[in-house]
């Protein structure tokens, strides 16, 4: 199996590294300058349990060919439409196989593609690029969750999985990959939502008077939509969900948080903006993520409006 990995940041760059620590035919499609430092000093990843690096195939929009059976997506949601500009050389085969965030890049790609070319995964990894181009895992979670959208890559698939399994992190095969998403979709919107609203880690917030009942409230909404579509959350996904967005002491935060405190763009529009809209429609009362919603999209307008400061 040929792998293409579109990114060396903190998923892409992570599980790349992982797998060709396992023997892998993994090859990273970077813009120049990532390259450059990739190919001059290795990609460089830090674990809690210690750091390592690897030495991977690069190559550029420019340089890249149509040789893959698998092209994984890394990117940030918001920079999905440059990402497929760049595999205009290599997107004539192979499946796509994305890790973003939300739900809606799937109906973006199968009409592009065509769904037997789209399957679905999902990434659960705390992990970070610093300013040096380290990819920094900050936490021991690290799952890879795929599966197969249509018949033609159920094989794919199930290979690509059981790949995973000598690879060093958790591989996750599902029979039913878009509940997976949705999954994670309401429990990334509510930690987003709240650490965001709040400026604070799940401790912070739960230690107040009211942050463990509006923390349930919000999760409540999100799974209301996800009902609404069909998808609703289990039992058991829904534990596990509350008990780390409500842990006493827990210094989770999400990466919206962190992007917005470092000065960076966010995920804003497509993890609350796109869930909340959809609770609209769909007559869900979605009120507190619409407010987290409303408050991401006024700090990304302050961010782009001209400084007013006197020189």
């Amino acid at each position: 199996m040929k792998i293409l990995i579109l990114g060396a940041g903190g998923i892409g760059g992570y599980f790349g590294a992982r797998l060709i620590q396992a023997g892998a035919d993994v090859t990273f499609l970077l813009r120049e300058r990532r390259k450059q430092q990739v190919d001059s000093e290795d990609l460089k990843i830090e674990t809690p349990r210690g750091p390592f690096s690897v030495q991977p195939r690069t190559v550029t929009a420019q340089t890249v060919g149509p040789d893959y059976d698998l092209i994984l997506l890394t990117p940030k949601a918001y920079d999905l439409d440059s990402a497929l500009a760049s595999l205009a050389r290599a997107d004539g085969r192979g499946v796509l196989l994305p890790f973003l965030n939300g739900i809606d890049h799937l109906q973006a790609l199968d009409a592009r593609y065509g769904r037997a070319r789209v399957m679905g995964g999902v990434a659960h990894i705390a992990a970070a690029l610093t300013p040096a181009g380290v990819v920094k895992q900050l936490s021991d979670l690290h799952r890879l969750t795929v599966g197969a959208r249509d018949p033609a890559h159920a094989a794919l698939a199930r290979d690509f999985a059981a790949l995973g399994t000598g690879a060093g992190y958790d591989s996750v095969l599902s029979e039913d990959i878009e509940q997976v998403l949705w999954d994670k979709w309401v429990f990334l919107a509510t930690l987003a939502g709240m650490t965001t609203v709040c400026q604070g880690s799940v401790g912070e917030i739960v230690a107040t008077s009211e942050g463990e009942a509006l923390t349930r409230a919000m999760y409540a909404q999100a799974c209301a939509v996800a009902q609404a579509e069909d998808h609703a959350v289990g039992a058991a996904a829904q534990t596990q969900a509350l008990t780390m967005l409500t842990q006493p002491g827990s210094a989770f935060t999400a990466s919206m948080l962190r992007d917005l405190q470092g000065g960076l763009p966010t995920e804003h529009e497509h993890i609350l903006g796109a869930l909340a809209r959809r609770g609209q429609q769909l007559g869900v009362g979605v009120d507190l993520l619409r407010l987290a919603y409303t408050h991401m999209a006024v700090r990304a307008a302050q961010a782009k409006a001209p400084s007013t400061t006197q020189p």
